[in-house]
């Protein structure tokens, strides 16, 4: 069966995408593509992240089910305890609860949005 179509981008919904995508851009050493007031684009080499304005934006509230975390990023490190400092140096939070901190490590981007960094997947 042949595709339907290709993974294009990933968005996230923001109250300040400019923010938020300069996050994303130094996490991921990504490059603006487009910017405006309301929507940035991120550019990788295999997939771009786009971030953009929602004025009555929720965060999640993960673990809890009130507010889904709906996606998440799952980041592939070599070394736990560094991915998580430069993650925080640059405003990621870490998240309350940590399942298997051994293993990955969940934290929080400037929106409220979870993500992971694991050593579990192979380079």
């Amino acid at each position: 069966m042949a595709a339907v179509g290709r993974l294009a981008a990933v968005s996230l919904d923001t109250p300040d995408p400019a923010g938020l995508a300069d996050f994303w851009r130094q996490l991921l050493d990504l490059e603006v593509m487009f910017e405006s007031d309301d929507f940035v684009a991120l550019q990788g080499a295999a997939v771009i992240i786009t971030t953009q304005r929602v004025s009555d934006h929720v965060a999640p509230d993960w673990p809890s089910s009130a507010i889904p975390k709906q996606v998440h990023f799952e980041l592939a490190v070599d070394d736990l305890d560094r991915a998580e400092a430069e993650a925080l140096a640059i405003g990621a939070r870490k998240a309350e609860t940590q399942p298997a901190p051994d293993s990955w490590r969940v934290l929080l981007d400037p929106a409220g949005h979870p993500f992971c960094v694991t050593t579990l997947i192979p380079g």
